[in-house]
């Protein structure tokens, strides 16, 4: 390996030695290419005519103006396929293109994931197969439809607790048997090295966008920068822009669940212990013999037993702060932005929405900036979030 990939400890490559081939491929491709000059100009054309971008950071004005803060909404959600997730993609699915790659494996959650490789994949004319847990599947129902409609093949993981975990086992466990002629494509900053730095320079347009757009508005910067995390890509994607500025308050929101004192919860950060999971050392949600726990979260991004490593880096060393909301907090905060605003958001990005409003209720903190990573949009979530709040659709 060219880099250990460490952030402090944490990070590294704990990977079956049948795989180093593979990430060595991949470390020097992504060494290679970042900063290649047609590489980037190929990026950058399918990001701004397919993906959309710039994304604009918008005054949520009827918000601010009830919870007494200033109150911006980097709008991800108005990205192609509805998330954060399209900009990773379209960097990883070009690079697995240059590297000659036949065939693309993802995985995914919520789905927005696996939606935006399936669509890259049809882009650049490249087989793609998505694992996703059947419970996921279950609740994401219209995402699975979406992905098998832009031709990618849905692989339903029926082992473990049949969630994000288990299709990131899958995964890797193909990617053993076919690395000569796969990529697998990771979605958030979490796996073995090269993956979180890769995915987090694919994220980092997102800070790059929003550090410019504030400077423009307020000519200044915000007080906070909020973001839901899972494995953390859209919160370091858009953190990436103010890591050096230690005036900006980094917060990252993970999923309580039904709350951080039960069992049912994917808060890693506030609750779990360092441990090994899926290739890197990190926090992991896990029991006294190490055996990796069972994650919940309403929201399916968001339902996953570790966290990218760079954010463990970041919480031991206080840059940043991590904190969680419930469930029942998240569909507030959900039906808040929809009847405000009159934007829908996604359940993973509400837990960002809903910390943002208890941050602004809080006396000390009237009148400042508060920036919300709003990481996708709620379309996805609209029959699970109607079934939670207990109306018939």
């Amino acid at each position: 390996m060219i880099n250990d990939g460490k952030f402090g400890k944490y990070g590294g490559i704990f990977v079956p030695e049948l795989l180093i081939p593979a990430l060595e491929e991949l470390e020097r491709a992504f060494l290679k290419y970042k900063d290649d000059k047609k590489f980037n100009q190929e990026l950058d054309y399918y990001l701004k005519e397919f993906a959309g971008r710039p994304t604009v950071l918008y005054y949520a004005r009827n918000l601010s103006k009830k919870f007494g803060c200033k109150i911006y909404l980097k709008r991800e959600d108005m990205l192609h396929t509805g998330a954060h997730k399209i900009n990773n993609t379209l960097g990883q699915g070009l690079l697995a293109k240059y590297m000659g790659k036949k065939r693309i494996i993802a995985e995914t959650g919520a789905g927005q994931h696996g939606i935006a490789t399936a669509v890259v994949g049809s882009l650049l004319d490249i087989p793609v197969e998505v694992y996703m847990g059947s419970e996921d599947v279950g609740r994401q129902k219209l995402n699975v439809f979406r992905m098998e409609l832009s031709g990618a093949r849905v692989l339903p993981v029926k082992t473990g607790s049949r969630t994000l975990k288990d299709a990131i086992n899958e995964a890797f466990r193909d990617w053993v048997a076919t690395e000569d002629t796969t990529h697998y494509l990771i979605g958030s900053t979490m796996g073995p090295h090269p993956y979180p730095t890769m995915v987090k320079h694919f994220q980092s347009i997102i800070g790059r966008e929003t550090r410019e757009k504030i400077l423009q508005k307020k000519n200044k910067l915000p007080d906070a920068v909020i973001a839901c995390v899972g494995g953390g890509s859209n919160s370091l994607g858009i953190f990436s822009g103010f890591i050096d500025d230690e005036e900006v308050e980094l917060i990252g929101v993970e999923g309580g669940g039904d709350g951080v004192e039960t069992d049912r919860t994917g808060a890693t950060l506030c609750k779990g212990t360092e441990g090994i999971l899926h290739g890197s050392l990190s926090f992991v949600l896990q029991n006294y013999d190490g055996q990796i726990s069972a994650a919940h979260s309403v929201s399916a991004g968001l339902d996953y037993p570790g966290v990218g490593p760079e954010h463990a880096h970041l919480k031991v060393t206080g840059r940043a702060k991590y904190d969680s909301i419930t469930n029942e907090e998240a569909l507030e905060g959900f039906e808040l932005l929809s009847k405000y605003e009159g934007i829908i958001p996604a359940l993973e990005s509400s837990h960002a929405v809903a910390y943002a409003i208890k941050y602004a209720k809080i006396p000390e903190n009237r009148g400042k900036t508060i920036v919300v990573n709003l990481s996708g949009r709620g379309d996805k979530d609209m029959f699970l979030a109607a079934r939670e709040m207990g109306v018939k659709v």
